[in-house]
């Protein structure tokens, strides 16, 4: 599957490059932030990821997965077989992240993917696969019996709106509630422009859903800026290296009313080239730039004396890869992507599937597409 750029670079550098110099006053703000929060992991320094980006142990949290009625009641959303069988249709936390978390369908002992499937109806139909290819409906139940459909009814960017609908054509949102109380939206993710997201046991597949956090606000400017952030406070620009050493801007680019889920691109001439953390045997995955005909770009942070900082995955919370830029010293950065306004989202790898090899993008093995993600709360 191959990602195509969106060729609006230039009409949005000029208007955005005059803002690249207002972070300057945010550096101090920014690191005391991340520090107080903990986002910089420095004590991590070297527990690696080795080949398989190994997650940390931790005990599974089974969150249910519900729709909203308007009156603000629960429905319990079900799979259901062609028999009239019903199943539980659960989010499941394998990891010490919520920010992209599985939702399956609990059929005979086995967790079924439960994705958005290719159609051309006017909202997507939203189904649990076997592993044969059967097919599974996935209704909201109200208390009286009623089975309501879930469907993807429309797309904020790559972020797809599921909702349950009533016979009325009312929309009810779905959400993913742990038992502590906490609260995650479920969402369709399309992470390429293909139709076809992928293949599953026959089946084509338009989107993943997965449970996230709830957006958070937007404005209205389109391209964040990548930077590292320095234990002391300082930015550090991250950017896309040629064979050449000839150096190119890295942005996350905001495409429509959600930052959720923002694509991550290296602005080379009038292309947008996509960052992927590769498939490797390294300890640490590396992270780099792919051009339409397979040639690679390293993806550097650079300090303040102008050297070169390794990008890297680092270790892994179930879907997700933390991706640090790393120093001489070993030590970890974090990365973030930077509104002009001050807004910060989470630059990490994502994991759709449990294979390595997540896609083959113009013959480069991919194991993580990035992405700039809200940071969770």
């Amino acid at each position: 599957m191959q990602e195509i750029n969106f060729n609006f670079f230039s009409m949005i550098k000029i208007n955005n490059v005059s803002r690249i110099f207002q972070l300057n006053k945010y550096a101090i703000i920014f690191g005391i932030l991340i520090l107080h929060s903990g986002c910089i992991n420095i004590a991590a320094q070297n527990k690696g990821i080795l080949n398989e980006l190994e997650s940390d142990p931790f005990k599974e949290i089974i969150w249910h997965v519900k729709a909203i009625h308007p009156e603000g009641n629960f429905l319990d959303i079900k799979a259901m077989d062609k028999d009239g069988n019903i199943y539980d249709v659960k989010a499941i936390q394998d990891a010490n992240q919520r920010t992209i978390i599985d939702i399956k369908a609990m059929v005979d002992g086995k967790r079924l993917p439960v994705k958005i499937l290719v159609s051309n109806d006017k909202f997507r139909p939203v189904k649990a696969i076997k592993e044969d290819g059967t097919i599974l409906d996935i209704k909201a139940r109200t208390p009286g019996g009623d089975l309501l459909d879930v469907k993807g009814v429309s797309n904020s960017g790559k972020i797809i709106n599921i909702k349950a609908i009533d016979k009325k054509g009312g929309f009810y949102g779905v959400k993913a509630i742990s038992p502590t109380g906490k609260l995650n939206d479920v969402k369709g993710i399309k992470l390429t422009q293909n139709k076809v997201e992928m293949n599953i046991n026959g089946v084509d597949v338009y989107a993943h859903i997965k449970s996230i956090p709830s957006m958070g606000c937007t404005n209205d400017n389109f391209v964040w800026h990548i930077r590292a952030i320095h234990p002391e406070g300082h930015l550090l620009s991250v950017m896309a290296f040629d064979n050449d050493g000839k150096s190119y801007d890295i942005k996350a680019i905001r495409e429509s009313n959600q930052r959720s889920l923002m694509d991550i691109k290296a602005f080379v001439g009038n292309k947008q080239l996509p960052i992927k953390i590769l498939l490797s045997d390294d300890k640490y995955a590396p992270v780099k730039a792919i051009s339409e005909d397979g040639s690679i770009y390293d993806v550097k942070a650079i300090d303040s004396e102008g050297n070169k900082l390794d990008i890297k995955g680092v270790s892994r919370s179930g879907n997700i890869i933390h991706i640090k830029a790393i120093n001489k010293n070993g030590l970890f950065y974090g990365i973030k992507a930077i509104s002009p306004e001050g807004q910060l989202n989470d630059v990490k790898g994502v994991k759709m599937i449990q294979e390595s090899l997540e896609v083959n993008i113009n013959g480069v093995d991919v194991y993580a597409h990035v992405k700039a993600l809200s940071q969770q709360k």
